[in-house]
């Protein structure tokens, strides 16, 4: 039997998870991050388990048998630093060093606050992770 996500959406409320955030910057960076992933996906946001704000979904399946649903773009606002979700395996080194201050894993891009990052380069990195989704993924 195939293995499937064990983090799902939810019907909780965006904006009641951000109004929790201990800090107002950390409120304002959340909405501006909303506020693009918007612009850029058409959708509206959703909380994905109980940390997470996701933008759009897409199908995916794995060699392993592994599949579910994930957010198209999605963040979360964690204690010591904000979580970027992409679809980075492929977005390329160039972009990346050009982001600014940040730290980066296969899946993820965490920064402490956008004021430490270029929001122009940031917005290119989302539209290519979309890219690279859709053609991943391209059933979903």
């Amino acid at each position: 039997m195939p293995k499937t996500n064990k983090t799902h959406a939810s019907t909780a409320s965006v904006d009641a998870f951000i109004d929790k955030q201990a800090s107002e910057a950390v409120r304002d960076d959340c909405r501006t991050l909303m506020k693009l992933m918007h612009e850029l996906t058409g959708e509206a946001p959703y909380m994905y388990g109980p940390t997470i704000i996701g933008f759009g979904t897409y199908h995916y399946k794995y060699a392993s048998g592994h599949e579910g649903d994930a957010p198209l773009l999605a963040f979360s606002p964690r204690k010591p630093e904000l979580v970027i979700y992409l679809y980075s395996e492929e977005l390329g080194p160039e972009l990346m060093a050009k982001l600014g201050k940040h730290k980066a894993t296969k899946g993820c891009v965490y920064v402490k606050r956008l004021d430490d990052i270029d929001m122009g380069v940031l917005k290119k990195l989302f539209v290519k992770s979309i890219a690279l989704v859709k053609k991943a993924y391209p059933d979903s």
